[in-house]
């Protein structure tokens, strides 16, 4: 997404060659550059105790098995906000959790952290934004998501 106005003042932006970064919008007003905001958030393979399946969701009445996922809250960490949406969506506590890398979704421009997270039990306490859950081997799970999406990218490597 271009910026056209600043996020500070609303005054229509410029651009101006910034000494490192080459040409970056500017702010007159302000007399600062404003460097593109996007959202971030976090999604989870999340795998039983033992390691052999792989939890998948529905939400939204939407058709596709998705990971969980959430937006990173404003001062929360990246390995909070991952804690935070497993317990708030499934009541489920994460044991451990692996940065496995970012990938930025540009059409909700945002910038996803993606983690590996291995949970202390199986049973699920879903809020109401999961329409259901279920467990899947890890062969079944890559199957079961949506061809191209970034939950098959995730799983591919497993």
């Amino acid at each position: 997404m271009e910026m056209h106005f600043c996020m500070r003042c609303g005054a229509e932006l410029t651009v101006r060659e910034h000494p490192t970064d080459g040409p970056v919008p500017y702010c007159e007003a302000c007399g600062d550059y404003r460097f593109p905001v996007y959202s971030t958030a976090v999604s989870a393979v999340v795998l039983n105790p033992e390691r052999t399946h792989i939890l998948l969701i529905r939400q939204y009445g939407e058709p596709h098995n998705i990971l969980p996922a959430g937006y990173v809250d404003k001062g929360e960490t990246a390995e909070h906000a991952v804690r935070r949406e497993l317990m708030e969506e499934l009541g489920l506590e994460a044991r451990s959790v692996r940065y496995l890398g970012s990938h930025y979704y540009e059409p909700s421009e945002t910038l996803m952290l993606n983690f590996e997270v291995t949970v202390a039990e199986t049973e699920a306490h879903p809020n109401s934004e999961v329409d259901s859950w279920r467990w899947y081997t890890i062969t079944e799970a890559k199957a079961a998501v949506k061809p191209g999406g970034l939950a098959e990218r995730l799983l591919r490597d497993l």
